[in-house]
């Protein structure tokens, strides 16, 4: 398996190895698998790019020093610090139209799994009413939503990635606050929850993470290119 740490020169940058990472899993028929910390962004599903308050949501977000950008895979939107993490396992497919379950459930498995080692005992499937970027494949702790898992199916690869709160916690639901009601759509700030609210370890997070979703597989290791 292919493992690529690290974070590039910038979001685009970042984009890009994303890209490449799919088109060599698709290429080779190898899996591969990612866990990086992306620079301070709100990031927007395509549904609110369509939105009438969509402008009215990236100023509120400019209003608080975040950056924006639309993403391809995922619903709405996610803010992320520099403590976030996202993470992604990229696996070959021959078939877009089997398999989709099968992956989300293993991802929200290993999420948890790895939450679980670093002291986040309450760890499970699921969110709270009105969280951010709602959907069925979520982990929860009784703080509240820490990760969501979203999937991108292409013809030969399927890309299984999401967004993991480590710490910032007010950060983010301070932001979100005010996209969600630019965008009309409910949240609750009491929904977020971080690995730092329910006493996790924030330092050990993402070599557990990396290692669930590697599992036992054997390794190559790089880093992401920088420029």
């Amino acid at each position: 398996m292919r493992v690529v740490r690290g974070r590039a020169a910038d979001r685009d940058a970042d984009h890009a190895a994303t890209r490449d990472i799919l088109d060599w899993v698709r290429e080779r028929g190898e899996p591969a698998v990612r866990v990086w910390a992306p620079s301070r962004v709100v990031a927007f599903g395509r549904r609110d790019a369509n939105e009438d308050g969509y402008e009215a949501a990236v100023q509120a977000a400019s209003d608080h020093g975040f950056p924006t950008v639309e993403r391809r895979v995922g619903g709405r939107a996610v803010a992320y610090t520099d403590s976030t993490l996202a993470f992604a396992r990229f696996t070959p497919t021959e078939d877009i139209r089997t398999g989709l379950e099968a992956r989300y459930d293993a991802m929200v498995a290993d999420v948890v799994d790895a939450l679980r080692e670093v002291g986040v005992t309450d760890a499970r499937e699921g969110e709270p009413p009105d969280s951010f970027c709602p959907g069925e494949h979520s982990v929860q702790a009784d703080c509240g939503k820490l990760a969501g898992v979203a999937q991108r199916v292409t013809k030969g690869a399927a890309l299984t990635s999401g967004v993991l709160v480590v710490d910032d916690r007010e950060a983010i639901a301070g932001v979100l606050a005010d996209v969600y009601p630019a965008l009309g759509v409910p949240f609750d700030p009491d929904s977020v929850g971080s690995v730092a609210a329910t006493g996790g370890d924030p330092e050990r997070v993402r070599d557990e993470l990396e290692r669930a979703l590697v599992g036992d597989a054997n390794c190559d290791v790089e880093r992401v290119h920088s420029t």
